[in-house]
């Protein structure tokens, strides 16, 4: 079925901070990331608006096969948002989840925007990068997250085209399993803590 520039930017008014409008399009890894961090932290649902367009016409065209042997060119918006989502993601493990590795937790950030599109990058190469910056830097987040960056825009690739989707319940499936694997530890966690002074205050 065709899709519809007024369809998208209704979602994109109505549910465009839980990535509705990218749900529409086919594009499950970029609402996976809004889901996540909200709408981009709000900027990244306002910069939608300026692509919805390219996006629609995308949607509808044939899948392209990239350029052999050419990378993507470097995206500081790109770079910017595994950075930004990286450190996110790395925190709220540091700080929620004391069990779950910051590396871990970082290098997921990373490359789940560089999923995003018709891009990816290499995920043993940047796991290896988030756990070795880790050590060196001893856990700190920031650093981790520059480096792992780092590493993963030098080995951006474009991903080869995709097959049709598969449908819209079994798409939602697998979104719901991402949330959950994000958002079932940090509850955990809270839950843990909320029970440890519970604990020692009775």
């Amino acid at each position: 079925m065709a899709k519809r520039l007024a369809v998208a930017l209704g979602l994109w008014a109505l549910g465009g901070p839980l990535g509705l409008h990218h749900l529409y399009l086919g594009r499950d890894s970029h609402a996976l990331l809004w889901i996540l961090t909200l709408g981009g932290f709000g900027a990244g649902w306002l910069c939608d608006l300026w692509h919805l367009p390219a996006w629609v016409v995308a949607a509808n065209g044939p899948p392209r096969s990239p350029p052999r042997g050419a990378s993507p060119p470097l995206s500081p918006p790109r770079v910017a948002g595994q950075l930004l989502v990286g450190g996110y993601f790395g925190l709220l493990g540091t700080l929620g989840v004391p069990w779950v590795p910051t590396p871990l937790a970082v290098a997921l950030g990373v490359l789940l925007v560089a999923s995003v599109g018709d891009q990816a990058s290499d995920p043993p190469r940047v796991l290896a990068a988030a756990f070795l910056a880790a050590l060196f830097f001893q856990g700190r987040v920031l650093p981790t997250s520059l480096a792992t960056t780092a590493v993963a825009s030098w080995h951006r690739r474009f991903e080869p085209p995709r097959p049709p989707p598969p449908p819209l319940p079994a798409r939602l499936y697998r979104l719901a399993l991402g949330v959950a694997a994000f958002w079932a530890p940090l509850a955990w966690g809270a839950i843990s803590g909320a029970l440890g002074v519970a604990g020692t205050a009775l």
